[in-house]
């Protein structure tokens, strides 16, 4: 399990994954070799899963988001399956819960402008069959980040 050492480890890294093991070494009080093998560690654990680029999405022409509520037509394994299938084939979603209460899935879908965004709806429809599609557009992004709170993981 992590320490205090290693969730500062992983503030950071959250932060800024190219940050050099030197640099996060000195932040948390390790000579760079410990450091690196406790960020090993994490990794080996699936505690850190990747690292990535976070891309800002109005340079790279995909501003608007959609959220869609989606309704089931039926709960049955071969409809769940094609719907994996479905939603892992449409770059544009990149988001999708499976939620308790009246929605059954929720999608987060980035694209250019809403003509494209009725490109993904209707090849959503035209290969799968929905008891309802409700589509909400995002006006502000208010807060988004991508770390997680470490403060409640156990020692």
């Amino acid at each position: 399990m992590a320490d205090n050492i290693d969730r500062k480890i992983i503030d950071i890294l959250q932060q800024d994954a190219t940050v050099p093991i030197a640099t996060i070494a000195e932040q948390v009080g390790l000579s760079a070799a410990p450091c690196w093998r406790r960020i090993k560690k994490l990794e080996d654990e699936g505690l850190i899963v990747r690292r990535v680029a976070l891309i800002n999405r109005r340079k790279a022409n995909v501003p608007m988001t959609v959220f869609v509520a989606v309704k089931a037509p039926r709960h049955a394994a071969e409809w769940l399956d094609a719907f994996r299938r479905l939603i892992s084939s449409v770059p544009e979603i990149v988001e999708a819960w499976r939620l308790t209460g009246e929605v059954d899935y929720l999608l987060r879908i980035v694209v250019p402008d809403i003509e494209t965004y009725d490109v993904v709806y209707q090849r959503l429809i035209a290969r799968l069959e929905f008891s309802d599609v409700s589509s909400s557009i995002a006006m502000e992004e208010m807060k988004y980040t991508t770390a997680i709170p470490t403060n409640y993981m156990v020692p």
